[in-house]
């Protein structure tokens, strides 16, 4: 009784035709649209071997997905179910149907694009589709970088802002009245642009005069570099892009008796700090070192290769953890470690800390896992 209550709650233009109530008729909801089905249920009620009967209209709407409603139809434990999985596929089905059939958008749309775009200069188009629903257009900072927009046309285009997509390390909100058009875009593009000039200017300093060990093909999006100390060590910066110059924050990576020591610089000398200078002359000040330069030496000469697995990149991740004795020092990856400590027998675990062997110099070897589960 519980099901037919809710099968009158859930379908209540749909009625039993008969006591045994193998027979059912009537309609099914959908988008404010009635459609007529009769629905016929053996005489143990069992919907897998039931049978659908649709209106003309609701098989052209079910075109395509029969072979879904009679999946469906075969799994479903009770009628209810299987009407509100019914009205489910219905709903996508008449989603899809009406996205097929949006009409083309007027003659003048198309005019008044082309009209804006030689404003604007056509040698700023970078991509147009077919359809002028999809525009990539370029741009210059003044440092003579170029970058990209995409717009992405609705159909009511210009009462419609359009979809903005650019590659900042910040959000692109877009001013728009139905009087705007892409040039006004084109324009906030480039207000923005020369806001981040200052951002881009510090991390292409390091990118050109640093190894960067990740990410290892930065975007203009990315504000984090992890940068190589030499030692098996390197720095994670996190850059602020609304203020490059200031005090980024800092994670030191390697060895104990390596980073240790570059911790006390950073805190000694932070009053060193001039956001005057460029980040990176801060860096080296506040630390009291000279970056391994890009002109002298290879990036082999301090990215060694994890000592467990003997690769250097593994997932997209390169080795973070290394052995503190000063006569060893050898890298690995955070989950290679992990796995290995793990099979010792010799191994202990306090929380998110494993102590155990370098598999290396069998020194004692401390992992602190991080949030992300190896």
């Amino acid at each position: 009784m519980e099901t037919e209550a809710s099968l009158m709650h859930q379908c209540p233009l749909l009625l039993p035709q008969n006591r045994a109530k193998t027979v059912y008729e009537g309609f099914i909801t959908a988008q404010g649209r009635d459609f007529h089905l009769r629905i016929l249920l053996p005489e143990d009620l069992q919907l897998k071997n039931a049978r659908l009967l649709c209106s003309w209209q609701l098989r052209t709407i079910l075109n395509g997905y029969h072979q879904i409603v009679q999946q469906r139809m075969q799994h479903s434990p009770d009628l209810m179910s299987f009407m509100m999985e019914l009205k489910m596929v219905l709903e996508v089905a008449l989603k899809n149907k009406q996205e097929l059939h949006v009409p083309p958008p007027p003659p003048q749309f198309y005019s008044s694009l082309i009209e804006e775009i030689g404003t604007l200069g056509w040698d700023k188009l970078v991509y147009v589709d077919t359809c002028f629903n999809t525009i990539k257009l370029k741009a210059e900072d003044a440092s003579g970088r170029e970058h990209l927009i995409t717009l992405k046309l609705k159909a009511k285009y210009p009462a419609e802002s359009p979809d903005c997509f650019v590659d900042f390390p910040v959000s692109f909100p877009v001013s728009w009245t139905p009087q705007s058009s892409i040039i006004s875009i084109h324009s906030q593009f480039l207000a923005a642009l020369e806001s981040l000039k200052a951002f881009w200017d510090v991390m292409d300093e390091i990118d050109e005069k640093t190894w960067v060990l990740e990410p290892e093909k930065p975007t203009r999006s990315a504000t984090a570099r992890r940068i190589a100390l030499g030692n098996n060590s390197s720095i994670n910066i996190e850059v602020d892009p609304r203020h490059p110059t200031m005090l980024p924050e800092c994670c030191f990576l390697g060895a104990d008796h390596v980073v240790k020591p570059l911790g006390i610089k950073l805190s000694r000398n932070i009053h060193l700090w001039d956001p005057e200078n460029s980040l990176l002359q801060n860096l080296k000040n506040v630390l009291e070192i000279d970056f391994p330069a890009r002109a002298i030496l290879e990036k082999s000469d301090f990215s060694m290769d994890c000592g467990i697995c003997y690769a250097y990149q593994l997932d997209g991740a390169i080795p973070d953890q290394v052995c503190d004795n000063s006569q060893c020092g050898q890298p690995f990856h955070q989950i290679c470690l992990y796995e290995w400590l793990r099979g010792l027998m010799t191994s202990r675990q306090s929380f998110n800390i494993i102590f155990g062997e370098c598999p290396y110099c069998s020194k004692p070897i401390t992992l602190k896992m991080s949030g992300r589960k190896p």
